[in-house]
C-alpha cells in the first residue's frame, strides 16, 4: 500500500504562502462546523430581521463569514499553524526522501 506522505503535492511544489491560506481556510471551515450549531438555537423570530426562513438560509453564509474573519485575524482555535507546520513537512518529505525516518520511507 502506498503511503500517502510519498505522493507528490498535487499542482507541483506548493509556496508557504499558498499553503497559509488553504491551512486558514482549512481553520475556517472547521470554525464554521464547530458555531453552526450555535447559531441554529438562536431564536431569530424577534430580531431586526424579522426571522423565517429566508433569513434561515443566509445563516450559513453569516456562520462561514465569522469564522473565516475569526481565523484570517488569528482568533480561531490555533489549528491553521499546526496544519501548516505539517503540510511544509510533508513538502519537504517528498521532495527529500532520503532525509526520511527509515519508518516513513516507500
Amino acid at each position: 500500500m502506498l503511503a500517502l506522505n510519498s505522493l507528490p503535492p498535487i499542482g507541483g511544489v506548493q509556496t508557504p504562502a499558498r499553503m497559509r491560506q488553504t491551512a486558514q481556510a482549512f481553520e475556517a471551515q472547521v470554525l464554521a462546523q464547530l458555531m453552526q450549531p450555535a447559531f441554529d438555537t438562536v431564536d431569530t423570530s424577534k430580531s431586526a430581521f424579522g426571522g423565517g426562513s429566508a433569513e434561515a438560509q443566509w445563516r450559513p453564509m453569516m456562520v462561514e463569514a465569522f469564522a473565516s474573519g475569526a481565523a484570517r485575524s488569528g482568533q480561531g482555535i490555533g489549528i491553521q499553524d499546526m496544519v501548516l507546520r505539517h503540510m511544509l513537512r510533508l513538502q519537504d518529505q517528498a521532495r527529500n526522501p532520503i532525509n526520511q525516518p527509515e519508518e516513513n520511507r516507500p
